[in-house]
């Protein structure tokens, strides 16, 4: 895994815990799911770049 892919999952799963919580002050179920699907994309990335590297090994 790249630093680029590593500091792009991080800033990816920063904003959805924000949005995360933004959501959870502003009652905003929309927002508050973007933020839960954000944080679950990166972690999926993050999952698929590591496997990647074990097969790199």
């Amino acid at each position: 895994m790249g630093i680029g892919d590593k500091i792009h999952n991080a800033a990816e799963s920063a904003g959805g815990k924000i949005k995360e919580a933004a959501g959870k002050v502003t009652d905003n179920e929309k927002l508050e799911a973007e933020g839960k699907a954000d944080q679950a994309g990166a972690s999926a990335k993050k999952a698929g770049e590591n496997v990647k590297d074990a097969f790199n090994k």
